[in-house]
């Protein structure tokens, strides 16, 4: 009986750091994908747009601290964006890469809304997956929206790494 109680619990570990590891794939490829979306969604804005921001009140003094900032980079169009930007994985299927067997997200669908000319072959597209992924997109914007809007209103570089792999 002893031998039993041993194999459980070399199962349940097993199962538990392959678990762990579909939940740091799944939660890595939404945030990239995430990403990846909300840069092509500022890139698609005129960049001549802009918006007032600050205070409309009268100073003593009679001026008003309005200032005029870029409308992509904005907080209220960041803010915009992340409340529709994780419907958008239902247009991502999922990868495993043939080397390491970790999951990777890919886009399927073009962002005209045409099928992508990538090779489909070897990409899963499901409902499951679409749903793990939005969920898992809505989590990180959840948690991490005002680490979004400050990475994302400084034009910051390389904000996959920083953001994907060091924050979250």
């Amino acid at each position: 009986m002893k031998g039993w109680g041993w194999l459980a619990l070399l199962l349940g570990a097993l199962l538990g750091t392959a678990w762990a590891r579909r939940s740091q794939d799944l939660h890595c490829g939404a945030c990239r994908a995430l990403v990846d979306e909300l840069e092509w969604e500022i890139a698609q804005v005129d960049p001549k747009k802009t918006i007032q921001m600050g205070s409309f009140r009268i100073n003593p003094d009679g001026s008003q601290s309005v200032v005029e900032v870029p409308y992509a980079r904005s907080e209220a169009h960041l803010t915009e964006l992340l409340e529709e930007i994780c419907d958008r994985m239902k247009e991502y299927g999922e990868q495993i890469d043939p080397s390491t067997h970790r999951k990777n997200y890919v886009r399927v669908v073009g962002r005209n809304g045409e099928s992508s000319e990538l090779d489909l072959q070897g990409i899963r597209i499901d409902s499951d997956i679409s749903g793990t992924l939005k969920f898992a997109c809505e989590s990180i914007v959840e948690e991490y929206e005002d680490e979004l809007i400050e990475f994302f209103s400084r034009e910051a570089d390389n904000v996959k790494d920083k953001l994907c792999s060091k924050r979250t």
